[in-house]
């Protein structure tokens, strides 16, 4: 059976739940959600397992806080054997308007410190990342804060349908593959 790590970056705890940051773990909540799967707290991360048409699908949340993401990924790659392309990465993006989405293969670390200590611990930029842009609607020197903020009243309106799309594409992503989910997703 293929296996797919499917990584939401957040930070843990109730301070942290519905701020931009953690649009990784909400994702993976719903993705857990659909599949009707529990978190069970793991080493490292709350960690859910899930199938789909023959593959098998380990949703983790990382609860090392954002800048220690690495270490959830790297052990549980190990532990499970799963290659670094069957890695999925959900993280958020400044850099693109909210709600866009963009797949990669591979890429640099955008100055995100979850994806800059993934990188530091498996050694390389070659795992694929799925950025979900919260677009960059702060006044200059407020980045934390508009990062670590709640979502407003027009992104919480769109959201819902957004989270659908978000589902799709990582399912896509462990059926049809990189490209063709690529094709399908990026830019929308």
């Amino acid at each position: 059976m293929k296996k797919f790590l499917i990584v939401g970056l957040g930070n843990p705890g109730a301070d942290y739940a519905n701020t931009r940051h953690n649009i990784g773990f909400k994702i993976i909540n719903q993705l857990a959600e659909e599949f009707e799967v529990d978190f069970q707290e793991r080493r490292y991360a709350k960690l859910a397992e899930a199938s789909i048409k023959g593959r098998k699908l380990f949703l983790l949340k990382p609860n090392t806080f954002m800048n220690l993401s690495g270490k959830a990924c790297k052990y549980w790659l190990e532990k499970e054997k799963i290659s670094i392309e069957n890695m999925l990465v959900i993280t958020d993006d400044l850099n693109l308007d909210f709600g866009t989405f963009r797949l990669k293969m591979k890429g640099s670390d955008g100055g995100h410190n979850g994806l800059k200590s993934i990188q530091q611990e498996i050694n390389t930029n070659q795992y694929p990342r799925f950025r979900f842009g919260i677009g960059d609607q702060f006044s200059k020197g407020k980045q934390v804060n508009y990062v670590l903020g709640e979502w407003g009243d027009h992104e919480k309106e769109f959201m819902p349908e957004r989270l659908e799309k978000a589902k799709a594409l990582i399912k896509s992503f462990c059926l049809a593959g990189p490209s063709i989910t690529m094709n399908e997703f990026n830019g929308k």
